[in-house]
């Protein structure tokens, strides 16, 4: 049986590009693979040094810095390495500013799946959002109607150009329907996100003084703090709690300056603190410590990474009530206390009710692992060689294919199966 030499092009840690935790926990599953011999992370170039290479097994792990963030070239860049390195297939972990928040240059580099399988090697495509379903205005875009109207059609040449991927994969029904049913698609798969870690089930009790209610996230545009602030206000008003306000994360690119201006417009609130970038090591710290995790969004661009690892950790959470996130909730089994989005009060009122009982809380916790368990990242990872080793025509272990798709079936609906 051939083993596989897989690229996998994404930001990756140190990068602090959007996506590199979920590159970063692929890859560490991935290694574990006795059917891949090596990896290839083609990333971005950054200040800091990545890790030389490194042997995991029989798995060679290399970081090749290829490409740079807004440059004009990055396709062609990408094209070229995984010439040089003679892989046998590339993964794509992307989503449409994943090369560039510049237009003209993040489009650009959005033509290397398409470049990548005109050259001959089969590729496929995580794409984590789609443009039919972005807010550009809440996104922090573009206010202009006539140029919403422009983007959407540049949107739709792009998803034209990464449909010409061997496979597109996608992380939420809604794109799958979207894309099948306007683009008249035919390669296009349901990837469910996955769970970066499962540790145990924590057995300490979350009702510890003070109780931290935290956010997680790049904020500014869809996810902002100020109506959260204000909620646990409320909340420590009505019930004389010692609640703790966590902010974890950084300003969206769009919105340079925005935790900044918070930080000093609510400075005269007690107990807040906002911790910068979390570093992947120190992960888990923030979300063990926490009693409540807040989504303070007004929108969605796909599916939570965030709401992943707080089910991995066994935390209840508090979710706006729109369209999209409450679909994911639905299909994967995670529950929250709902607020309705840009609603002080309601936002006050979901905080309250898993602060003050315990009980539900705890229920809360427990569904929320018990989701996060059901879809562990090692069989995203396996799901995903599979496709690599049909698309090489190399072969693979059949029985694989039947655990696999058993336990996909206990962790997501039927919908959610391989399309």
């Amino acid at each position: 049986m051939g083993k596989l030499k897989v690229a996998i092009v994404s930001p990756y840690p140190p990068s602090k590009g959007t996506l590199n935790e979920y590159a970063f926990n692929l890859v560490q599953n991935f290694k574990a693979k006795e059917d891949i011999e090596e990896l290839i992370i083609l990333t971005d170039e950054i200040d800091e040094p990545y890790k030389e290479e490194t042997q995991i097994g029989n798995c060679l792990v290399k970081i090749v810095p290829t490409w740079k963030f807004n440059s004009y070239t990055n396709a062609f860049k990408i094209v070229k390495a995984i010439k040089k390195h003679k892989v046998d297939t590339v993964l794509f972990n992307i989503q449409f500013l994943s090369f560039g928040d510049k237009k003209i240059a993040g489009a650009l580099g959005l033509l290397g799946p398409a470049l990548t399988r005109l050259s001959g090697v089969p590729v496929i495509t995580l794409l984590h959002n789609i443009t039919e379903t972005v807010d550009y205005k809440s996104a922090g875009i573009t206010e202009s109607s006539f140029m919403i109207f422009i983007y959407n059609i540049i949107g739709t040449v792009l998803t034209s150009l990464l449909l010409m991927s061997n496979m597109l994969a996608v992380t939420m029904p809604k794109y799958v329907r979207i894309l099948e049913k306007k683009y008249k698609a035919s390669n296009v798969a349901l990837v469910p996100h996955g769970s970066f870690i499962v540790p145990p089930l924590p057995t300490e009790s979350s009702n510890t003084k003070p109780k931290k209610i935290m956010t997680f996230g790049k904020f500014g545009t869809y996810k902002k703090v100020e109506e959260m602030i204000e909620a646990v206000e409320i909340v420590r008003a009505r019930t004389n709690e010692e609640l703790e306000i966590v902010i974890a994360g950084t300003d969206n690119p769009n919105v340079k300056g925005y935790l900044k201006s918070v930080e000093e417009k609510y400075s005269h609130v007690p107990q807040i603190s906002f911790t910068g970038y979390v570093e992947e090591e120190d992960v888990e710290g923030i979300f063990r410590d926490s009693t409540v995790v807040v989504f303070p969004y007004t929108s969605t661009t796909g599916s939570s990474g965030v709401l992943h690892q707080a089910g991995s950790y066994g935390k209840a959470v508090v979710l706006p009530n729109i369209g999209d996130l409450k679909e994911l909730i639905e299909e994967e089994g995670y529950m929250g206390s709902y607020f309705q989005p840009s609603d002080v009060d309601s936002l006050a009122n979901a905080i309250e009710k898993l602060v003050v009982d315990e009980a539900y809380r705890k229920e809360l916790e427990g569904k929320n692992y018990a989701a996060a368990a059901s879809l562990p990242m090692s069989d995203i990872a396996d799901w995903y060689l599979l496709h690599f080793e049909a698309l090489t025509g190399k072969s693979y272990v059949e029985k694989k294919i039947k655990v696999l798709d058993n336990n996909l079936k206990k962790g997501t609906s039927e919908e959610a199966m391989f399309i």
